[in-house]
Formats: structure tokens, C-alpha cells, sequence
């Protein structure tokens, strides 16, 4: 005679799921890459990636260095952030600086995208909790340490580069139906559920 042991088990967590799985690089999911420019709501100009591996916030609409290319690490919203022209990556050192660097694996590399109450976006880093992307009224970068999520320094709104118009839904590939014979099971289950 069998004995079935039966456990209680609690439901799946998915909201700590979500948030244990945001917080490691998704090498499964298919990555989005993103092209825009950053535009400094404190400068009131571009985030720039220059070949001497500086950033600034100093760049005019349509700058050759001010194209970047935005590409998710995982299925949340932490993203690695390079220069288009110089292939430089967007990276925080532990003193709270930004610099470009050639290669953007590293933890410090990860910004996580945050959409604040007044649309403009903050780019945390992923490495030195609570460090900001910042930059002042001069275009300078400002230190992580120095850094709130509510400073306006760290506040960025999201552009396209210059003469480059958004995707038209009319550009998009349609979707491709597929029509699958009917079996007598799914004529059964579709016809009960029209009655």
C-alpha cells in the first residue's frame, strides 16, 4: 500500500522572483538595444562618451558623441550605456566618477533605468547602491556620493538623435498567422466555449 505525503507549500513569490532575477545578467532573454540621446535637465544639454574616455553632460542636439547606444542587461530595466562613435561604455569607478571604458561587463557599467514621478528618467548604478548619473549646470559629471534620486542633476529625459523620426506601427512587420488544422478535441473546447 502507497502513502502520499503530502506538503503544504506557500505560492510562488513572483514579485521577489522579478526582483532577484532584475538584479543578475539575463544571458537567456533576447536583448533590446536602443538608440537615443540623453538630454541633462540641469545642462540642458547631451550626455557625451568622448574618445579620451571623459563623459559630460555638454553636447548640442545631433553631436557626433552624443548618440548612444542603450543595450539591457536583463528582462528588467538595468541597461549598459555606449558611446555610438567611440564604443565606449558609460561606468561609475569607486570614487563615483564616470568613465568610458572599452569593455562594459562589469557591475559598474549597469545603470537600472528609473522613471520618476515627473517623467524624467534617473539612472541608478547597479555597483554602488544609491549613485546616480549626475551631472551640473556646467555639463560636469558629479560624484555617485553626492547624488539623489531627487537632485535635478539626476534627472535625463530620453530623445532621438537628430533627424532620426520614430518608427511608424506601419513600418513594423505584420504578424504572421498561423492556421493550425482543427483536431476533434479543439473543435470540442472551441464549441463549448461559443455556447
Amino acid at each position: 500500500m502507497f502513502h502520499l505525503k503530502v506538503t503544504n507549500q506557500s505560492p510562488p513569490n513572483f514579485t521577489q522572483h522579478v526582483s532577484e532575477q532584475s538584479k543578475v545578467t539575463d544571458r537567456m532573454s533576447r536583448r533590446l538595444i536602443r538608440i537615443y540621446q540623453l538630454y541633462s535637465r540641469t545642462s540642458g544639454k547631451h550626455v557625451q562618451v568622448l574618445p579620451n574616455k571623459k563623459i559630460n553632460a555638454m553636447a548640442e542636439d545631433g553631436d557626433l558623441y552624443a548618440k548612444l547606444i542603450v543595450e539591457t542587461d536583463t528582462f528588467g530595466s538595468r541597461v549598459r550605456i555606449r558611446g555610438a562613435e567611440t564604443g565606449l561604455y558609460i561606468c561609475m569607478n569607486k570614487r563615483g566618477k564616470l568613465i568610458g571604458k572599452k569593455n562594459g561587463q562589469g557591475r559598474d557599467c549597469i545603470f537600472t533605468e528609473i522613471v520618476l514621478e515627473n517623467n524624467y528618467t534617473a539612472l541608478k548604478n547597479a555597483r554602488y547602491e544609491g549613485w546616480y548619473m549626475a551631472f551640473t549646470r556646467r555639463g560636469r559629471p558629479r560624484k555617485g556620493s553626492r547624488t539623489r534620486q531627487h537632485q535635478r542633476e539626476v534627472h535625463f529625459m530620453k530623445r532621438l538623435p537628430k533627424g532620426q523620426q520614430p518608427t511608424h506601427p506601419s513600418h513594423h512587420r505584420p504578424f504572421d498567422f498561423i492556421h493550425y488544422p482543427f483536431n476533434q478535441r479543439t473543435k470540442r473546447t472551441r464549441y463549448s466555449s461559443e455556447s
